[in-house]
């Protein structure tokens, strides 16, 4: 059976592992610093093993054709070949698409969207992100979608931390989002904290707006922020009531990998860039 290396690159730290699913995964992780010191990190860690391909879940925004991160804030890495950059050094087919994206395949192969042929991956972090399966297809279209820059109704106190939208769902509801709003980390805030009514609120009317559009079997809501346990019941409770009865609500159900969703999603991508090659 073939080898593939896996790159889950955030905009906080990449995860590189190698293998062929969850039984057999190894994998490492260091922090996403200067592009050419990141990449050179992720080609040490693949160096003088038999990969047959590499498949990388990127933060973006991205140009999934390209293979490179187009117009992140992030500082150097605003039109960055990263997909290149890896081939280039490597010699390996490349797969390459966003990190919510890598994620949502993951859980479809070996997760908690097992047997699903339509829903949503959503992460919810130091970004909002989503990544949708359609009739067994990753959607795409001139590029991916972006799903957490929807506009939603909001109450005009934070003027949102987006730099490109300012409100947008991300700009209100992003781990940063909530940082600058209420003074700490999303980590730091008690469960009984009216940050989290509100961080409900928003995060129901985007999912209101994918649900009716995309008409998902099950979301699966994963992130930094996610890790409170008390805020999936409370989403479910306010999508609830914006739905009203008009449509049944798919169930909100966390990752079923954890923290691996990204990179065994790579995997997937590393396997499908293998097999296309040789076709």
């Amino acid at each position: 059976m073939p080898l593939y290396g896996s790159i889950e690159a955030g905009g906080t730290k990449f995860v590189c592992g190698v293998g062929t699913g969850p039984g057999d995964l190894k994998r490492c992780e260091f922090p996403t610093g200067e592009p050419q010191e990141t990449v050179r990190r992720a080609v040490e860690f693949f160096a003088g093993q038999q990969l047959a391909s590499i498949g990388i879940a990127s933060f973006g925004p991205i140009d999934c054709k390209q293979g490179r991160i187009t117009n992140t804030p992030k500082p150097g890495w605003r039109n960055f070949d990263l997909a290149g950059e890896m081939r280039e050094a490597l010699r390996v087919p490349i797969g390459f698409d966003t990190d919510v994206n890598g994620a949502a395949l993951g859980e479809q192969r070996w997760g908690a969207a097992r047997g699903l042929h339509t829903f949503l991956y959503v992460t919810v972090g130091t970004g909002i992100g989503g990544g949708a399966v359609v009739d067994d297809r990753l959607l795409h279209g001139r590029n991916h979608p972006e799903m957490g820059h929807v506009l939603i109704p909001h109450d005009r106190k934070f003027a949102g931390a987006c730099p490109f939208h300012g409100a947008c769902l991300e700009g209100l509801a992003a781990g940063p989002a909530m940082e600058a709003r209420w003074g700490m980390k999303a980590s730091d805030l008690p469960p009984d904290h009216p940050a989290w009514e509100t961080e409900a609120q928003y995060l129901a009317a985007g999912l209101m707006n994918w649900i009716v559009t995309l008409s998902p079997q099950r979301v699966i809501l994963g992130g930094g922020v996610m890790s409170q346990i008390h805020l999936l019941a409370r989403i479910d409770d306010q999508l609830q009531k914006l739905l009203n009865g008009y449509v049944e609500p798919p169930d909100l159900v966390a990752p079923e990998l954890g923290n691996r969703s990204g990179v065994l999603g790579g995997i997937v991508l590393a396997e499908a860039a293998f097999y296309n090659q040789t076709k």
